[in-house]
């Protein structure tokens, strides 16, 4: 049962493509139920973030990730092989260290970047409330964890912290300078719009508003900047004020649309304003970027920003990347363990078998009358003929495949090395 990864995230696939099968955290619990009911599906997690889409699997002998595949299609309303062309699919050690990779950041749109980590740790807790977390993957997404942590601990990868966050906050400083004399507007109130408040507070912003559905929460984080809450209802009466606006909550459609910012750019006699919208899907209503005036940027938009970020942190990537190596080795080699648990396992029980019918066959001679000595050279010879077979034949066919590795192989694992045989003589 290997364990394999199938989905899509900024690199091979555009945000117009990956709004489309995001998650969100109220729909996902039953996506997983879904997911379980599937034929074939030992073991499954589903992480879904703004930048990915991506199902960890353990998979019958007779299943193939098609049926992951075509249940992320059905999940989400899509046609048949519509994301063929957006979707990767790995298997065995691959997916291993794709997801090791992941979870220390090494896989993100901006490198060595925390936040993953977080919502790693969401994507196994849903899977453990689904019950589809068996002995393969609640072992794969701990060592994961425990791999991320030493990545952030023994590398440099997290030394100057780096987000998307921080990126808005950097275009936003580029294009007005200082930000004192500014307001800001951000939406939503999850940890990344979190983040972007204490990015500006840092940047000595002059002002904050935090607009979110949840007005509790909204004024938590507007607290963090000494910032202003208000209600979504309120939004569009306060847009004029907003220098820079910032989104990222987790609405399947959109907050901002065209008409009520075209508006608030009249009221602010076309005084040109920042927009980042960080949300996928999109909080901000594409045809917004049409308007003059406004300076629009999405999640792909910031890539250029981000890979320059990107060489700083080149160096502690392959040392973070040797280490990711190295323990996806370490998780395989248990794996095989698991392999050759099983094995001896079914060997020792064979072998069992083999004794209990054998002192059956001795006892019943005995009782018959034969004498001891001749039934003991049977049941020796009995039992030396079953317990050999398996292993002679293995034996034959190693030297029928003509290969030296696996002859040497097969003596080595039999105990048939010429040390051993010395030192039984």
């Amino acid at each position: 049962m290997p364990v394999v990864s199938l989905g899509l995230n900024h690199k091979s696939a555009p945000l117009a493509v990956r709004e489309q099968v995001v998650f969100p955290a109220d729909r996902l619990d039953a996506a997983l139920t879904a997911l379980a009911d599937r034929p074939g599906v030992r073991e499954a997690a589903v992480l879904s973030t703004c930048n990915r889409t991506e199902i960890y699997a353990v998979l019958a002998l007779e299943a193939t990730p098609a049926i992951l595949q075509r249940w992320l299609e059905s999940e989400h309303g899509l046609p048949h092989d519509g994301l063929s062309d957006y979707l990767y699919t790995l298997e065995g050690r691959d997916a291993i260290i794709h997801l090791l990779r992941v979870a220390a950041g090494l896989d993100s749109l901006v490198l060595g970047e925390p936040q993953i980590l977080g919502q790693a740790k969401l994507a196994y807790h849903s899977a453990s409330r689904a019950g589809l977390l068996g002995q393969i993957l609640d072992r794969l997404f701990q060592h994961a964890f425990s791999v991320a942590k030493r990545v952030r601990t023994e590398t440099d990868i997290g030394a100057h912290p780096v987000s998307v966050a921080f990126v808005a906050v950097t275009l936003a400083r580029q294009i007005f300078g200082d930000l004192g004399e500014r307001h800001a507007l951000l939406i939503g109130a999850g940890e990344m719009i979190e983040l972007t408040a204490r990015h500006f507070r840092e940047q000595g912003m002059g002002g904050l508003m935090v607009a979110n559905r949840s007005r509790d929460r909204a004024e938590m984080v507007a607290a963090l900047c000494s910032g202003r809450a208000i209600g979504l209802d309120e939004l569009e009466g306060n847009l004029p004020d907003a220098d820079i606006v910032i989104s990222c909550t987790a609405s399947t459609e959109p907050i901002l649309r065209r008409d009520a910012v075209r508006r608030s750019l009249k009221a602010r006699r076309h005084r040109p304003v920042f927009m980042a919208d960080l949300a996928v899907p999109r909080d901000i209503e594409p045809r917004v970027e049409d308007l003059d005036d406004i300076y629009l940027y999405t999640v792909d938009d910031l890539r250029d920003v981000i890979d320059r970020n990107r060489q700083s942190r080149a160096a502690a990537a392959d040392e973070a990347e040797r280490l990711v190596a190295g323990q996806a080795d370490r998780f395989m080699d248990w794996v095989r363990t698991l392999d050759a648990v099983s094995a001896i396992r079914r060997y020792r029980q064979h072998g069992e078998r083999q004794r209990d019918y054998a002192l059956d066959q001795a006892r019943r001679q005995l009782n018959a009358g034969q004498p001891p000595e001749q039934v003991l050279e049977a049941l020796a010879h009995r039992l030396t003929r079953k317990l050999l077979h398996l292993p002679t034949l293995g034996l034959r066919e190693a030297a029928r495949s003509g290969d030296p590795e696996t002859i040497r192989e097969s003596h080595r694992l039999l105990g048939l090395d010429d040390r051993r045989d010395d030192e039984n003589e």
